[in-house]
């Protein structure tokens, strides 16, 4: 798990207006939760930022005003639905040795067995619990040879010491579909009846 260390500045200014005056220095506005405390209102820089969390879950260790450092996650991420730059970030505060749930994505490896199937992502990432500072990048699942109707449940695949399910064991996370049979085109049975 990457750890990615971030200068953030304590806000005071909220609104639309303030928002926008942030982002035009690029820098992006977000909030800092913590369990039971009053959230703390940043600045963050905008490329770094975006680059941090290219990262699924990646760490960040925030130096808040150069005073204090904390560790955080994300945990929502707001972007222009047009062109991709980020909006707002809230992050959520974690402690070394603090468990956390979050989603790992999950990565399919190997070919399915021969015949056109199609592999179904049923979920795309896994919850799991985790210790916030181990938390996996992803998860590697083998379909090699997999064949129609084969699916890969939660409970089937392999954690690293420590990461525990989040999800009922018996979710489906990957199924193979069989291939459809391709449709003659329209026109073409009435024109074969009609010789006939």
């Amino acid at each position: 798990m990457s750890e990615v260390k971030l200068a953030a500045e304590t806000r005071t200014e909220f609104g639309k207006g303030a928002a926008r005056r942030v982002r035009r220095e690029n820098k992006v506005p977000g909030v800092l939760y913590e369990h039971g405390m009053v959230p703390i209102h940043l600045t963050l820089p905008g490329h770094e930022l975006l680059m941090a969390l290219r990262t699924p879950n990646v760490l960040i260790s925030l130096d808040i005003d150069g005073k204090t450092n904390e560790l955080a996650i994300p945990k929502a991420v707001q972007r222009d639905p047009l062109k991709g730059f980020l909006v707002h970030v809230d992050l959520l505060m974690v402690k070394r040795g603090e468990r956390v749930v979050v989603e790992i994505p999950v990565v399919a490896e190997g070919e399915l067995a021969p015949g056109g199937n199609l592999l179904e992502h049923v979920l795309t990432a896994l919850p799991v619990e985790a210790e916030a500072t181990h938390i996996p990048d992803s998860l590697p699942v083998s379909v090699a040879g997999l064949a129609a109707g084969a699916a890969i449940l939660a409970k089937d695949i392999n954690l690293p010491d420590g990461v525990k399910l989040a999800v009922e064991e018996d979710t489906a996370v990957l199924q193979v579909l069989a291939a459809q049979a391709e449709e003659a085109p329209a026109g073409e049975e009435g024109e074969e009846a009609a010789q006939a």
